[in-house]
C-alpha cells in the first residue's frame, strides 16, 4: 500500500513538473505498480505525453492510460477538416513517404499505406496526433521491406544492444521469424525498454517487434 501511495504522489509530481501536461484534470491511482490515469486533456499529444511522464517514474510497472481527449471549445471539428490538416502535415514532413494516407471518422484518424521503416510509421503517427481535433490515431501503415536472413537480423540487433550504453545487453534475448522480432528479458526502466525496442526496429527487414520485456526495479 505504501509503495502504491508513493507512486501516486511521485507520478502526480511528475505530471505537474512536465510543462506539456495540464495536470489539473488528471487523477492518478496505483495498484501493485500499475498506474492508472483518468480525466480529460485538451489533445491527443497531451494524452501521450502524460503517459510518458508516468512511465518515467521509478517503480511504475505499467501505465493504464484512460485519459479522454476533450477539445477546448464547445464544438468538435468536422472529419473532413481534420483529414485535410493531417494530409497537409504529412505532406510537409520529409520523413513521411507520400504513400501514407489518412481517413477520419468521428475524430479518429486511421493511417494507411506503406513505408520502408518503422521510424516513418512513428513519424506519421506523431504528426497526426498533433492535429487539433484528432481524438485518437490508429496506425495501419504496413512496412514493405525485403526480409533478410533471420540470423543476420538477430546478430545485428544483438550487436546493437551491446553498443548501446543505455542497455544491459546481458539481460536481453532476441529471436526472429520471417521479419518478426521478439525481444525478451528484463530491463531496469521504461527508458531502457524503449531503447531496446527502438534498436530492434532499426534492423533492416524488420516488419514487427514483439515486446516480451519485463520492467523490474
Amino acid at each position: 500500500m505504501s509503495w502504491d501511495s508513493d507512486l501516486v504522489g511521485n507520478v502526480s509530481d511528475e505530471l505537474f513538473w512536465d510543462p506539456k501536461v495540464d495536470n489539473e484534470a488528471i487523477a492518478v491511482s496505483a495498484k501493485a505498480g500499475t498506474v492508472t490515469l483518468r480525466g480529460t486533456v485538451g489533445g491527443l499529444r497531451e494524452k501521450r505525453e502524460a503517459k510518458k511522464a508516468a512511465q518515467r517514474v521509478v517503480g511504475v510497472l505499467e501505465v493504464d492510460n484512460q485519459l479522454k481527449v476533450r477539445l477546448m471549445g464547445d464544438e468538435g471539428r468536422m472529419d473532413a477538416d481534420i483529414r485535410g490538416d493531417v494530409l497537409q502535415a504529412l505532406m510537409l514532413d520529409s520523413l513521411v513517404p507520400s504513400a501514407v494516407d489518412a481517413k477520419v471518422l468521428g475524430g479518429v484518424v486511421t493511417l494507411t499505406g506503406t513505408v520502408d521503416w518503422q521510424y516513418e510509421r512513428d513519424e506519421a503517427e506523431f504528426v497526426a496526433s498533433n492535429i487539433v481535433g484528432a481524438l485518437d490515431v490508429i496506425d495501419e501503415i504496413e512496412i514493405k521491406n525485403p526480409k533478410p536472413n533471420s540470423g543476420d537480423v538477430q546478430d545485428s540487433i544483438t550487436n546493437a544492444f551491446k553498443r548501446n550504453a543505455a542497455l544491459d545487453a546481458e539481460g536481453l534475448q532476441v529471436s526472429t521469424d520471417n521479419g518478426i522480432v521478439t525481444v525478451k528479458g528484463t530491463v531496469g526502466s521504461w527508458a531502457e525498454r524503449d531503447e531496446a525496442i527502438g534498436a530492434a526496429w532499426s534492423a533492416p527487414g524488420v516488419t514487427a517487434v514483439r515486446d516480451d520485456l519485463t520492467v523490474t526495479y
